[in-house]
């Protein structure tokens, strides 16, 4: 198959996609303005081999290999599979526990978590909930929401302290989320817990969409100490996680 042959192709895929009860192989090639009889052995050579199926009236429509082939992509784009050694290499090279989150209404649900053997315990655990304002997670997601989403997500918010360094106010929260984006990390500086300090980051899909977030936490002491390289490596892993999900915009403080 040529150049021009591959490029129409997927040209008639692009195109179908809007027509969910098909169309003939005349309206295609009419569509795309291309010659009847050269769009004819296109789309039967694609019916044949089940890119595409036509029903009893010849209206062609993106058949079922198509599905599963995007079934398969779907999968190697499964967040979870393709963070899951990144995750486990940060924590070896940081020595303290790397955690992922995704955003559930006001709160965020970790869906991984490695361990550090020289780690404080925390509660935090596979499924578990918290909420948004007052974790690095949570706060790497407010900081990269839309503005219209992020304001009527915190109107609903109820501030409980936790502890004493825990944010309380819309507008102390707000105060944050500036800072946190113009430097690409967000932090919890002991809000949930005392002792733990995190840093976290977003990991961006196709979409421009924050689909997760990475933290490292551990003894506050300790990651003080380590802050630069912990941050340094926190964004690496997030950008290159962003790239692997397809995003190509540019990431704040990074």
């Amino acid at each position: 198959m040529g150049v021009k042959s591959a490029e129409r192709v997927l040209e008639i895929f692009e195109l179908l996609k809007n027509y969910p009860d098909g169309l003939t192989a005349k309206e295609i090639s009419m569509e795309l303005g291309y010659a009847g009889s050269s769009t004819f052995e296109l789309v039967k050579t694609l019916s044949e081999n089940g890119y595409l199926w036509a029903d009893e009236n010849k209206r062609y429509m993106l058949g079922a290999r198509l599905i599963q082939l995007g079934a398969y992509a779907s999968s190697y784009l499964d967040l979870n599979k393709i963070a899951a050694q990144p995750l486990k290499d940060m924590m070896e090279a940081l020595q303290e526990t790397v955690f992922m989150a995704v955003l559930s209404g006001e709160e965020i649900v970790y869906v991984a978590k490695v361990d550090n053997y020289r780690s404080i315990s925390n509660n935090a655990r596979l499924g578990g909930r918290k909420p948004i304002y007052c974790t690095g997670l949570g706060k790497a997601f407010l900081t990269f929401l839309p503005e219209k989403e992020r304001e009527e997500l915190v109107s609903r918010l109820e501030f409980t302290p936790y502890t004493k360094n825990t944010i309380t106010t819309k507008e102390d929260l707000y105060k944050q989320l500036e800072t946190f984006r113009e430097q690409g990390y967000s932090i919890d500086n002991e809000e949930i817990e005392v002792g733990l300090w995190c840093a976290a980051a977003p990991v961006f899909g196709s979409s421009g969409r924050v689909e997760a977030a990475v933290s490292v936490a551990g003894p506050t002491v300790r990651m003080l100490e380590n802050k630069e390289k912990i941050v340094r490596t926190l964004l690496k892993v997030t950008r290159e996680l962003s790239e692997k999900m397809g995003y190509t915009g540019r990431i704040y403080g990074k």
